[in-house]
């Protein structure tokens, strides 16, 4: 069925596929007890959405995701199935999606070479480009000032603060070192940034300067080539990566500096999101073993959520309390990984 909204070209009902239980497994090296409360459900999208980025919606109950091949912004409700499709653009092509502390969802949109506000209850769009060639914008999170914080594949780290920056205003990225790299990106409860190089192999820290002014410094993994991809924060401020090239995934306590890695398990595994819940559990996408992983710092085990549909190339992880979410982009589906076992 059809609705007639500005910025919404329709709303679409598709049932959900309920996958059932899954059972937690152990890694060689560690035993962790099997989690029969652990369930997974898979929502389907609209065919050929290639949905990339993933974000629950600050309402409880809705989840937003980048619809990247159809130059979409997608709000699916998986109460009913029912999806709302809002158009970002001719060209557009978005990467990431978070959601700000007014409930907005912010997009990095590759195709437009813009960052993209949607309202969350009007979904009329604001947008700020951005100077010089394609960025290949990538990811984006917000500080507690509301400053949005973006990275480009192509080698930026930008800024944005849309209290003081009207919508229209051309912003101008700062580049990183190594040129091309910067992925994902993740704010500490105290307000301090990090990003991932991918390409350039390192964890970088953004310096804030005087006024709109930062710098950007590289912190070195053990791990030399390691392909860091994504990055998140615990509650503690420590950072947690994914090492694309290694498998691993890497711990870094800015207080002491102190580097942890630990690899997947499997033979060939491929960590590319992560993402810290509500407990400090640690989750993953691994390309390799099509499965969602959760590590437990405490225990330093892993566990395996594995993904019932082929191919499912979940390439971001976002959740709220009770729920793991992940866009999967090589199945046209959105999948949850439901965690309360109370």
């Amino acid at each position: 069925m059809h609705v007639v909204a500005p910025f919404m070209a329709g709303v679409f009902l598709l049932a959900p596929i309920v996958a059932g239980t899954v059972s937690a497994q152990a890694t060689p090296v560690a035993e962790t007890a099997p989690e029969s409360c652990l369930t997974v459900e898979t929502f389907p999208v609209l065919p050929g959405e290639h949905p990339h980025d993933v974000a629950p919606a600050a309402d409880g109950q809705g989840v937003w995701y980048t619809a990247q091949h159809a130059g979409a912004l997608g709000l699916l409700d998986p109460a009913t199935g029912e999806i709302e499709t809002i158009p970002l653009g001719e060209g557009s092509s978005p990467h990431g999606v978070v959601v700000g502390p007014d409930g907005a969802a912010w997009v990095t949109d590759t195709g437009l070479n813009a960052m993209v506000r949607v309202d969350a209850g009007t979904h009329e769009l604001a947008v700020w480009p951005l100077a010089g060639e394609n960025a290949n914008l990538n990811t984006a999170t917000l500080d507690p000032a509301g400053v949005v914080w973006f990275t480009g594949q192509n080698g930026i780290v930008g800024r944005l603060d849309p209290a003081v920056t009207p919508p229209g205003t051309t912003l101008e990225p700062l580049a990183a070192p190594r040129g091309q790299g910067p992925y994902g990106i993740d704010v500490t409860p105290e307000g301090e940034v990090y990003y991932a190089s991918l390409a350039g192999s390192y964890l970088g820290r953004i310096v804030p300067g005087a006024g709109e002014s930062f710098s950007l410094e590289e912190i070195e993994p053990p791990t030399a080539g390691q392909g860091t991809r994504r990055v998140w924060s615990d509650s503690h401020g420590v950072l947690w990566t994914s090492q694309w090239t290694a498998g691993q995934v890497g711990r870094y306590d800015p207080a002491t500096g102190a580097w942890t890695e630990w690899r997947l398990p499997g033979d060939a595994p491929q960590a590319y999101a992560v993402y810290v819940d509500e407990r400090d559990d640690v989750w993953l996408s691994d390309f390799g073993a099509n499965a969602l992983v959760r590590f437990d710092p405490d225990t330093e085990t892993f566990a395996i959520v594995s993904l019932l549909d082929p191919g499912a190339a979940v390439r971001q992880i976002l959740g709220r309390p009770g729920e793991v979410w992940g866009a999967e982009s090589g199945a046209d589906a959105l999948v949850v990984v439901r965690t309360d076992c109370a």
